[in-house]
């Protein structure tokens, strides 16, 4: 499913947050939105999404305008938000249309798919934050969405819990082909996932630059070509002048 901004600004109480954004993700294309912290990634994600209409511009999903939650996207937040009442497998049934049975039959598929079958009658504390953050996956992908929206939802994780979730997030692309918009402020995370990553700056936010990368998958972390895509990012950013500077 394609997406198209164009145009778009948002301001808060006065204070411009992001000023026309205009950007084409293509069907099946990962694309990450980097930047440093209050260049509005998030605003943008949550344009896309629907949960936020009071944007000025267009946003087109699939020829189609509207200010509205779209039925064909799914978000994953930075948190799972998960309601702690519920069983995993009633989290992930959460929210979805139609008979019992076959919802309990496609969140069982779904939870299966995040590698957490077997897992299905645990309540949120008895998760660790990966396990969580899996459910939240599965809880996104159960409506089939056709866009795929995640707000940093690896940022509060370790180390090797991120990695193994960005793996798990690539599997669940090719297995899906999902359009995905990934927010994120960690750039080996960009360059690790995305087919194409779009540098924000500035407050408010405006698109710097675009860059594609060309590696193909699975793609091996600290390759020698991840590293120089690493290298023009940070020198976009400034963010080697300013390490040298602290």
């Amino acid at each position: 499913m394609s997406l198209t901004l164009r145009n778009v600004s948002r301001t808060f109480a006065g204070a411009s947050a992001v000023r026309n954004i205009s950007l084409s993700v293509q069907p099946g294309e990962i694309v990450g939105l980097l930047g440093t912290s209050g260049c509005g990634k998030s605003t943008i994600l949550r344009a896309i999404s629907g949960l936020d209409d009071g944007y000025e511009g267009e946003i087109e999903i699939n020829g189609n305008t509207a200010k509205e939650v779209h039925d064909t996207t799914g978000f994953i937040f930075q948190e799972p938000r998960l309601l702690p009442w519920l069983t995993v497998l009633d989290n992930v049934i959460f929210g979805l249309k139609g008979e019992h049975a076959d919802k309990q039959k496609r969140a069982k598929e779904y939870i299966a798919d995040v590698g957490l079958e077997g897992k299905e009658k645990l309540y949120p504390r008895q998760l660790s934050g990966g396990m969580a953050q899996r459910v939240a996956i599965a809880r996104a992908l159960v409506t089939s969405p056709e866009i795929l929206l995640l707000d940093e939802p690896f940022s509060a994780l370790d180390a090797f819990t991120k990695m193994q979730l960005q793996d798990l997030l690539l599997d669940v692309w090719k297995t899906y082909q999902s359009t995905v918009v990934l927010v994120t402020h960690d750039i080996d995370e960009a360059t690790y996932l995305c087919d194409r990553i779009v540098i924000l700056r500035g407050q408010p936010g405006e698109i710097d630059r675009e860059i594609t990368l060309t590696e193909q998958r699975p793609r091996k972390r600290g390759s020698e070509e991840l590293a120089r895509y690493k290298a023009d990012i940070l020198e976009s950013l400034n963010l080697d002048r300013a390490r040298s500077i602290t």
